[in-house]
């Protein structure tokens, strides 16, 4: 026999017992308690806007070698502070301090870092509101404020 509750009545006693049972699970924890809500600097939205603070360049790891260029934000919304990636060749030169800049995903696995940069989970797509990759490949130019 096994421990739970069997017969014709026992249906409330039946659920209560697995939704007690439920807590057991890692992901049904995590998700009852939002606590990926909580740790995301986005809240759950899928872009933020965000104000550029410094530029600073994040070594790879092992066995790459190189200095990724990235820059730090302030998001703007809940004023949370990330470091952000700017994907493309040379695209550090058209972004300023106090740029507007809006970041997104960096699309690793479960919101985590992606390939070799370690402890950056964000990357910058626009700039002042035009797309940082037609800036890159010279298709159009930062708005003069």
């Amino acid at each position: 026999m096994s421990g739970s509750p069997r017969g014709l009545f026992a249906t409330r006693q039946i659920q209560l017992k697995r939704q007690r049972l439920r807590w057991s699970d890692k992901w049904y924890k995590r998700r009852m308690l939002q606590l990926d809500y909580k740790a995301d600097p986005l809240e759950g939205a899928p872009q933020a806007r965000a104000i550029v603070l410094e530029k600073v360049g994040v070594e790879s790891k092992q066995p790459n070698s190189a200095i990724r260029k990235c820059v730090r934000v302030q998001i703007v919304k809940n004023g949370k502070q990330v470091t952000a990636f700017l994907p493309g060749d040379g695209a550090l030169n058209f972004v300023d301090e106090h740029d507007e800049v809006m970041i997104e995903g960096i699309g690793g696995s479960m919101k985590r870092a992606m390939g070799d940069i370690p402890g950056v989970r964000w990357k910058v797509f626009k700039v002042n509101g035009v797309s940082l990759k037609e800036l890159v490949y010279g298709r159009k130019e930062k708005p003069r404020r």
